[in-house]
């Protein structure tokens, strides 16, 4: 969400001792040093700490829980000890609050994914007195994804499924289970809450809605920035390209679906979900191609690939385990592979196809095929027998002074929804993504959906 960020004004609360608090996320940076950000903020006036609490991803990639009462004190402090690094799935979290609890340790229960956290950090724990007041909701100041008082920390991922209830108290089977098969935590998409209380909400319901979609009218505004819609959720996890892949001189934007690099020599991005059978598609955005911008295959199980992560100069086809096309070049351990093919314009969209079945690569320009392959039809593909056969392979892309927006099938490029097919884009195999361009057949997105298609 960057710099975007919900709010709401409201009045008094049901209670101010009891009340749930449960969200999807999946991040789209880790925190490190003093970089701490926001997912809810409620104060009793601006750039007051009385009656504040707040929950944030903290600044060591620890999930923080505060309360300050009346006078400004310091009164509830939850820093997990465990750290929250993946940028690739969703955590489900839920708080219970009950302070009127005989029991300090039960007053607060956090829940990650179906469990409950035990472990916080000793110098950053007091638990909350009894019958203390929580501020889940203020007359002035209830924000999602941002600090209210001084208007910064701004939460970068992604939220889903946004739960407060006010006065009544649930716990995370409510809003999740365990998959019988998998042992995953799957979501409930649509939970059984008797109680909502007078400023219960739950928004984010359905994309970017801000709409309340409880029995209550507490619908937010967009307070600042651009709250786009995705398909990535925490029932089918898209890939992105992976932050934790890479070095410092690549930025990642708009969740992890834009790569930048400002200046200087080629750097590499790849995607965070890979495959060793299938086909799948996806799409690329070039923003600069006389600087450079790239997309290929790379193979993760063979060697050099941690030269693509290292601090030299890599691009997608410079070594033998990766295959990439720049514009008319397709590169394959730093040699031009010749063929037919359409030079790139700013703005053009690059389809890449790749079958790991059969073991082909094709790469399409504004929806035209090139240099006579046919991914349907399983003909003129570059063979993947080259950079290694039977291996896990991600797709990527590499940028000199340049970005790449990457469309995976969540339906943007950038915060620029896909318009084609009278707004309804195009979905892969898999019937769970949104393209510019039809997919070849039988090709999915590259999701979970996909991945089990």
């Amino acid at each position: 969400m960057a710099s975007t960020y919900l709010t709401r004004a409201f009045s008094s609360n049901t209670s101010s001792t009891k009340c749930t608090w449960s969200f999807w996320v999946k991040f789209s940076a880790v925190n490190t040093g003093s970089n701490s950000s926001m997912l809810f903020e409620a104060r009793n006036a601006n750039n007051s700490s009385a009656y504040r609490t707040f929950i944030r991803y903290g600044d060591n990639a620890t999930l923080d829980f505060l309360v300050y009462n009346g006078s400004s004190s310091l009164v509830g402090e939850y820093y997990t000890k465990r750290k929250f690094r993946d940028c690739n799935s969703w955590y489900h979290i839920c708080y219970s609050i009950d302070t009127t609890l005989s029991t300090a340790s039960d007053r607060l229960k956090l829940y990650v994914n179906g469990v409950r956290e035990t472990e916080f950090i000793t110098d950053n724990y007091t638990e909350l007195p009894q019958n203390e007041a929580v501020k889940t909701t203020s007359s002035v100041f209830t924000d999602i994804s941002r600090n209210g008082g001084s208007a910064g920390y701004y939460f970068n991922g992604i939220l889903s499924h946004y739960i407060l209830t006010d006065g009544y108290v649930y716990q995370a089977d409510t809003f999740g289970s365990t998959d019988t098969t998998t042992g995953e935590w799957k979501i409930n998409a649509d939970p059984t809450i008797s109680n909502w209380g007078s400023n219960g909400f739950w928004i984010l319901k359905d994309g970017n809605s801000v709409t309340d979609s409880s029995p209550n009218s507490n619908t937010f505004t967009v307070g600042g920035g651009t709250l786009t819609s995705t398909k990535d959720s925490p029932s089918n996890v898209f890939a992105t390209l992976n932050p934790l892949d890479t070095f410092a001189e690549t930025d990642y934007s708009n969740g992890n679906t834009k790569s930048t690099r400002s200046a200087g020599s080629y750097r590499s991005a790849f995607s965070t979900l890979g495959f060793t059978t299938g086909k799948y598609y996806a799409e690329f955005k070039v923003a600069d191609v006389a600087n450079g911008n790239g997309l290929g295959v790379l193979n993760l199980d063979k060697s050099p690939y941690g030269t693509y992560i290292s601090s030299a100069e890599k691009y997608v086809g410079i070594n033998d385990n990766a295959v990439g096309l720049f514009s008319n070049i397709l590169y394959y351990n730093n040699v031009n592979q010749g063929g037919t093919w359409t030079s790139w314009s700013n703005g053009n969209i690059i389809g890449l196809a790749v079958d790991a079945t059969n073991g082909y690569a094709y790469w399409s320009v504004n929806g035209t095929w090139q240099n006579s392959g046919n991914p349907t039809a399983g003909t003129g593909g570059y063979a993947l027998s080259n950079i290694g056969s039977n291996g896990t392979y991600v797709m990527g892309c590499s940028n000199s002074t340049s970005s790449t927006e990457v469309n995976f099938g969540n339906g943007y490029f950038g915060t620029t929804a896909v318009t084609t097919n009278s707004g309804n884009g195009y979905a892969g195999a898999e019937g769970a993504s949104k393209f510019n361009y039809q997919p070849p057949t039988g090709y999915s997105a590259l999701n979970t959906k996909g991945l089990n298609a």
